[in-house]
């Protein structure tokens, strides 16, 4: 029993020949690739980060050559995990998308290290076709609706957006002054886009009639700036 302990653990990949390494090194190019291509459609705008992509490439590839190193050498994996366990990576993440690059980039790395070209090849484009159509998928963009008029207006203000909305605005923040008051509203894009093909005039020139209004601000922030 001693014996095959200490050969499961003397157990290493030195058999591999350097065809082999190089076979496994070119799949998982092939396959970062496939990563980089898959990425690039999936983002836009500013969200869209060149050199996180083009890491994802040097990942699969440095992930394959660990595993080709590692094989089933138990002994050099613990070490291996022992040493990785220092590293501290504090990039914050801008895109919840990117974390499944991250992880579709070392499991790529892992099949292509061990050999299994036929599971990191289905894996991959299956992950490749959901994340083409459901990569562009969006929130229903959060709107702000900012208005600071005087302070008697304070209740037609409130009445008219209450109309116009139908009552799927939410009043968020209100500052007020002696003379003056601030309002702010949430709503959906889409309840905005809804509300303005509905109503007969644009709400900035409704309340622009009621008078004593200084601004009518709307504010749409978009998954590229925050999700």
């Amino acid at each position: 029993m001693k014996e095959q302990i200490y050969q499961l653990f003397e157990t290493s990949n030195m058999g591999v020949s350097a065809e082999d390494i190089l076979l496994r090194v070119v799949v998982s190019v092939v396959l970062g690739l496939v990563i980089f291509l898959s990425y690039w459609l999936s983002h836009a705008g500013t969200i869209y980060s060149q050199k996180f992509n083009i890491n994802l490439i040097t990942l699969t590839v440095l992930t394959a050559t660990v595993m080709t190193v590692i094989g089933n050498n138990i002994a050099l994996s613990l070490g291996m995990v022992g040493a990785l366990s220092i590293v501290r990576f504090r990039t914050a993440i801008k895109d919840a998308r990117d974390t499944t690059y991250i992880f579709w980039a070392i499991i790529c790395g892992i099949c292509c290290g061990v050999g299994q070209f036929m599971a990191a090849a289905i894996g991959s484009a299956a992950v490749f076709v959901v994340l083409l159509i459901l990569g562009r998928v969006r929130n229903d963009v959060r709107t702000l609706l900012v208005i600071r008029a005087s302070r008697a207006q304070e209740l037609a203000i409130e009445g008219l957006v209450f109309e116009y909305f139908g009552g799927r605005a939410v009043e968020r923040v209100k500052n007020t002054t002696d003379e003056s008051v601030e309002l702010m509203f949430e709503l959906s894009r889409g309840v905005l886009l809804k509300s303005q093909r509905r109503a007969e005039k644009p709400l900035a020139d409704q309340l622009y009639a009621l008078g004593g209004i200084d601004y009518v601000n709307i504010v749409a922030q978009s998954d590229e700036i925050g999700s």
